[in-house]
């Protein structure tokens, strides 16, 4: 079972990595953010379109990094559009929990279907060093929510 999981792992990891999703700059964005890693050098841009409401309408990025890095902020584009600023805070803090720590994370129910979509990234628990890659596009999501300019994992 656990090699399942490490395939699965590293099939997602290397098809966001290759391709990702939402790689784009939209015009109509009202919100962004630039995130950097200084430790290995990932950068990116997250940039968001918020309506009124406070729904996540359209979210993308533009950057460079690691397939960790890039398949992370692939993967959370797709789930975040449709979301609220507060389930988008929570998957963040979800995912954070996720990949940093032992203890399952608490999702709201109403969550759960998208962050299952995240477990594939469990393993970048395994590899400390590899944590700030995985979590540098969502810390730069939340900046762009809270209407900050940059972030940075250090």
């Amino acid at each position: 079972m656990m090699d399942e999981l490490r395939d699965l792992y590293q099939e997602v990891i290397l098809d966001h990595g290759r391709n990702p999703r939402n790689f784009r700059h939209p015009e109509d964005a009202n919100r962004h953010a630039h995130g950097a890693n200084p430790m290995c050098g990932d950068q990116l841009v997250v940039y968001l379109k918020l309506g009124a409401t406070g729904l996540v309408e359209d979210v993308a990025f533009q950057g460079k990094g690691c397939a960790i890095s890039m398949a992370s902020a692939s993967l959370m584009t797709e789930i975040v559009v449709g979301k609220t600023e507060a389930q988008a805070h929570a998957l963040f803090h979800a995912f954070h929990q996720l990949v940093s720590q032992d203890a399952p994370p608490e999702v709201p129910a109403e969550l759960e279907e998208d962050f299952d979509r995240l477990q594939a990234l469990a393993g970048v628990r395994e590899f400390p060093v590899r944590v700030k890659c995985a979590t540098l596009a969502w810390h730069t999501l939340e900046a762009a929510v809270n209407g900050e300019d940059e972030i940075s994992t250090e």
